[in-house]
């Protein structure tokens, strides 16, 4: 069955707005957990607009399921992984004006520098995902930078899917045999939903783990927390 971690930066949004801790960032993960989530993600991004540098310090040793932390890998993200060692890095191509991961890696362009950050992970024995998109040749060059996983980026494929679910699709199947021949893990992420993830998973060789949030939270408002990640697993049963 493919794993379903949560990513509760959206929680941490609402935190945020209102200072305080309400909603409790750290209770939202273990309740994620209780409720079946299979891992929690965080992205921690330089001006900390959601998830806090602290947060991803204070979840580590409360949370019993795989911690995967996101993020673009500058210096001070580097030193917060490999201080906090969790399961999962999961390298993301995005500058600090973005407002949402927007691209996957060049990994042509940037073998050097993954190669080296990617290296150093693996000292402290944290595996490692680099975000890519359904070009082939990134995916085969992914591979060189000694990346043990790719994380599809998946937001061309959850726009097109109302239009023609067959043909939005198709890319990504065609990717992940690749990664699959290569000898790559393989996840997947961004604007998959309740809508579009059961049709995702069905197709998709190999998929090891998905990352959702912003769908996730949103459907929480309505149908409830615990509910909400049930109704997701069950759209990734075989």
């Amino acid at each position: 069955m493919t794993k379903l971690s949560v990513n509760i930066n959206k929680i941490a949004t609402l935190r945020n707005a209102r200072g305080g801790n309400q909603p409790d960032v750290l209770k939202a993960a273990v309740d994620c957990e209780r409720f079946g989530a299979q891992g929690i993600t965080v992205h921690p991004r330089p001006d900390e607009r959601h998830i806090r540098y602290q947060d991803v310090i204070d979840l580590k040793p409360i949370v019993t399921t795989e911690f995967n932390i996101e993020g673009y890998p500058n210096r001070a993200f580097i030193d917060l992984v490999t201080g906090v060692k969790p399961a999962q890095v999961t390298l993301v191509p995005d500058p600090p004006e973005v407002l949402t991961s927007n691209a996957g890696w060049d990994t042509i362009a940037n073998q050097a520098m993954l190669k080296e950050i990617i290296a150093e992970f693996h000292t402290h024995g944290i595996r490692t995902s680099i975000f890519i998109e359904t070009d082939l040749q990134m995916i085969e060059q992914a591979k060189e930078t000694g990346t043990d996983r790719v994380e599809l980026y998946t937001e061309e494929y959850a726009k097109q899917y109302p239009v023609n679910r067959e043909e939005a699709i198709n890319p990504f199947v065609e990717t992940a045999r690749l990664a699959n021949e290569l000898g790559l893990g393989l996840n997947a992420g961004h604007d998959l939903s309740l809508e579009n993830l059961g049709f995702f998973h069905q197709q998709i060789p190999g998929l090891l783990e998905v990352s959702i949030g912003h769908a996730l939270i949103c459907d929480a408002l309505y149908l409830g927390l615990e509910n909400t990640i049930q109704l997701y697993l069950r759209q990734l049963k075989d």
